[in-house]
């Protein structure tokens, strides 16, 4: 049912193994991809994180690990949730996680509408960091990247990180601006920032 073929690279957690559904609706994200996103964004400590399309929540726990204070999960596959509360307890990071075991569109309205439902920690709901991973070529990137621009869950210094499939360019979007791109094989890594 699960598969072990993932692991934390570093922080508190570092080495541990994490689970995956056996199954191609989830793809976990490589562990060059993951350790190439966090060397470029080099510190993340004391940051808020939304993992959106979580899956096993390899990135967002790799976020806790090397200091991130609170991530809050975003998937609906009931084996990918299952994981992410595995993997969590694996790492011993569940205080600092929120699992919500939803698609995402629904997901991001009640972050907004339910302002301090995460506690003091997240007074206005905003977000340091947000990974955006949907499902390849599923037509699911651009609407997501469209919705969040939309929302409060962005402050100016926000920062997403985009997985997608070199078949699924980015568009230009008004809310928002592509400050830098990587590709490393069937995996484009695209980071974008609120316009100011």
């Amino acid at each position: 049912m699960y598969k072990t073929n993932m692991r934390v690279i570093a922080g508190t957690a570092k080495g541990h193994k994490l689970v995956a559904p056996k199954t191609d609706a989830t793809r976990p994200a490589l562990d060059r991809v993951k350790e190439s996103i966090f060397d470029i964004l080099f510190d993340v400590t004391d940051s808020k994180v939304l993992d959106l399309f979580a899956g096993s929540g390899s990135i967002g726990i790799e976020a806790l690990s090397r200091g991130s204070v609170h991530c809050v999960f975003v998937e609906h596959g009931k084996l990918a949730v299952a994981s992410i509360h595995k993997n969590l307890h694996r790492c011993h990071l569940t205080e600092k996680a929120t699992v919500l075991a939803m698609k995402v569109n629904a997901a991001v309205k009640k972050l907004e509408h339910n302002k301090g439902f995460l506690g003091k920690l997240f007074h206005k709901n905003e977000f340091d960091l947000i990974f955006v991973d949907p499902p390849y070529e599923q037509n699911l990137v651009n609407p997501t990247l469209e919705l969040l621009g939309t929302t409060s869950l962005l402050h100016d210094k926000t920062l997403m990180i985009v997985e997608h499939h070199p078949k699924e360019p980015l568009k230009e979007l008004a809310a928002l601006v592509l400050t830098d791109e990587r590709r490393y094989g069937q995996t484009h890594v695209s980071f974008l920032k609120r316009k100011s």
